[in-house]
């Protein structure tokens, strides 16, 4: 029996608030959900706040929960290479992004983290943040929101991984500025519109949503069926 579990970016610093990102994953990945119950399998999304946090208890969970698959879900915070055809060229290309160190390491200048390429198809990005898969779904945008949303005023990409990340958020804002639940914030606003947005639209826009989404299939599909809470007579 191996479950997974999946540390994520983001939930802020309060118990409910990650409790709550975390409900908006398990309904956007409802599907995999399902799959891995199917199977008395447990796939889990660990908010863990910071970056720097979820980083960590992914390294940590490597060494202490070795019988679990291991996941790392975070920002990629700047541009990087588009999305290999191969998966495996790919997340060589993931893990190489995030081991960068460049200038003083402020926010979206490199990490610096210690990642090797043994566990580089665990290691998965938001590119260039969460919003893009967001965004990424205009009629669930203006479904939520309602009257005055400005879904003009949305990235006009077709490939949202290549939207600047401070283009994302000043966007989407000015798009939804003028609503009753007001301008988007990620405490706010983010674990609902998670629930309600659509796997396949981002999809559409979001290679390595795409890519992350396959791994994941894969890894439930590849376990055998567990014995756990199996009925014994």
């Amino acid at each position: 029996m191996t479950d997974i579990a999946v540390y994520v970016e983001g939930g802020g610093n309060g118990k409910e608030q990650k409790a709550e990102l975390r409900r908006g994953f398990d309904a956007l990945f409802a599907q995999e959900k399902s799959l891995a119950s199917g199977k008395r399998l447990s796939l889990a999304f660990i908010c863990c706040g910071g970056r720097q946090e979820a980083y960590e208890a992914f390294r940590n969970a490597l060494v202490v929960n070795r019988e679990r698959i291991n996941a790392l879900l975070v920002d990629s915070e700047s541009a990087m290479a588009p999305a290999a055809s191969d998966t495996a060229q790919d997340a060589l290309i993931r893990v190489a992004h995030l081991r960068q160190r460049q200038g003083a390491g402020a926010r979206g200048q490199g990490d610096g983290w210690d990642l090797s390429n043994d566990v580089a198809v665990r290691v998965h990005l938001m590119v260039q943040c969460m919003e893009a898969w967001i965004v990424a779904d205009s009629d669930k945008l203006e479904e939520f929101y309602k009257k005055e949303f400005r879904r003009e005023s949305l990235p006009k990409r077709t490939e949202l991984e290549e939207e600047p990340k401070a283009d994302i958020y000043s966007k989407l804002e000015r798009a939804t500025e003028g609503t009753q639940k007001g301008k988007y914030g990620k405490i706010k606003h983010a674990s609902k519109l998670l629930g309600m947005i659509r796997p396949e639209e981002i999809s559409k826009h979001c290679p390595r949503f795409t890519i992350f989404r396959e791994w994941l299939i894969e890894s439930i599909e590849a376990q055998p069926m567990s014995t756990r809470g199996a009925r014994r007579d």
